[in-house]
């Protein structure tokens, strides 16, 4: 039995548009899987990323350096952007420090972002981490897969590539 994904759109913004994927015949995708533990688990953390989320999609557009390079089969990325500097930052106890917790993504364009699933990053590499190991190789699949299907033409680009288009009962096979 093949694995497959549908498209769910997530939030418009004014420069971006995101989406995510549910896997097989689940309603809640990737992303507000992802939502759903780390509001529990992690909501500092999560909070930071959801900024991030709101200031590339009002103010900035997905432009590639928001965004961390994560892949190894694919080009999938990751939110929060490197450097402890950049506003919106992530303190603990007062202090500026490194957001640990990844979400992956794949950055389609400036304007078209699809966003999966993450966790707390414990090791310099995510194939070494036990936590966001199994989301990174998720997300590189996924990365792969709609790559294809963008160039298969099962996913469009509208005139002026700001949004997608595709079919409703579109699947995306993996």
């Amino acid at each position: 039995m093949n694995t497959f994904a549908h498209i769910k759109p997530i939030a418009q913004y004014a420069k971006v548009s995101y989406y995510s994927v549910c896997i097989d015949d689940n309603d809640s995708s990737l992303f507000e899987e992802f939502i759903k533990k780390q509001t529990i688990e992690n909501q500092n953390k999560l909070d930071h990323i959801l900024n991030w989320l709101k200031e590339i999609g009002n103010n900035y557009g997905a432009q590639t350096y928001y965004f961390r390079p994560e892949g190894e089969t694919a080009d999938t990325s990751a939110l929060p952007p490197k450097g402890i500097d950049r506003k919106p930052q992530y303190t603990e106890h007062g202090k500026k420090k490194a957001n640990t917790l990844r979400l992956y993504c794949l950055r389609a364009n400036e304007s078209v972002v699809f966003l999966f699933n993450g966790d707390i990053k414990t090791d310099n590499k995510a194939q070494n981490c036990p936590n966001v190991k199994p989301h990174f190789k998720l997300a590189n699949i996924l990365t792969k897969a709609i790559d294809e299907a963008f160039r298969d033409g099962d996913i469009a680009w509208n005139e002026n590539c700001t949004e997608i288009s595709y079919n409703e009962d579109f699947k995306i096979y993996f």
